[in-house]
């Protein structure tokens, strides 16, 4: 009996017929992801959060002036330069994250506009793409929701700019938006910039 073999009949004394060979085929461990649904807690917490930002969420609900669906739309706070709108409407600044609306109701667009600009102004992004979809009728969906996204982003202090994106975004189907840099990458900006001086 060699070495292997003594150790595989210790294994076997101590286990006894406990242990039994894989069958063939069961060789591999099974690592599906195992979905499961969220438990009560879990469901209370998500409708307790979402009942939170619903009270936080400022967006107004009233009725909208639709915009012509070839009219690109377009919105500079006072104080910005035209050379930054400029730039925006060019594509001249990458987006850092997009959201996407197709399809989906106006207050659903809503909830998700108000999460999104919330999440950039976080995370300290400057520019943002919001897919919206434009339809051919004045009163299509899709117009609809274009237009409330125009309507909304100007009820948020930090959009500085908001414009209609180059066709390889979406044309007018999409909408560039600038935020305002926060206080905390103005900081850095101002250390980066006395670094350079010296």
């Amino acid at each position: 009996m060699n070495r292997h073999q003594d150790a595989d009949a210790d294994f076997e004394a101590l286990m006894g017929n406990q242990v039994r060979p894989l069958t063939k085929g069961r060789d591999k461990a099974d690592v599906a992801p195992t979905s499961r649904p969220p438990n009560e807690a879990q469901l209370a917490r998500r409708a307790s959060a979402e009942a939170q930002e619903e009270v936080a969420n400022f967006l107004s609900e009233e009725f909208v002036d639709l915009i012509p669906h070839n009219d690109p739309i377009e919105y500079r706070r006072p104080g910005v330069q035209t050379g930054v709108a400029d730039r925006l409407r060019q594509g001249g600044y990458p987006p850092e994250a997009r959201l996407h609306l197709i399809k989906q109701p106006v207050r659903e667009c809503r909830r998700e506009l108000f999460r999104f600009i919330r999440e950039g102004i976080d995370h300290d992004l400057r520019c943002l793409l919001i897919v919206h979809g434009r339809g051919k009728a004045l009163d299509s969906h899709a117009n609809v929701v274009r237009s409330y996204v125009a309507k909304w982003l100007t009820q948020f202090d930090e959009v500085q700019a908001y414009v209609s994106a180059q066709s390889f975004h979406g044309g007018l189907g999409a909408t560039y938006v600038m935020l305002r840099k926060s206080l905390r990458a103005r900081a850095l900006n101002r250390e980066r910039q006395q670094k350079r001086r010296g």
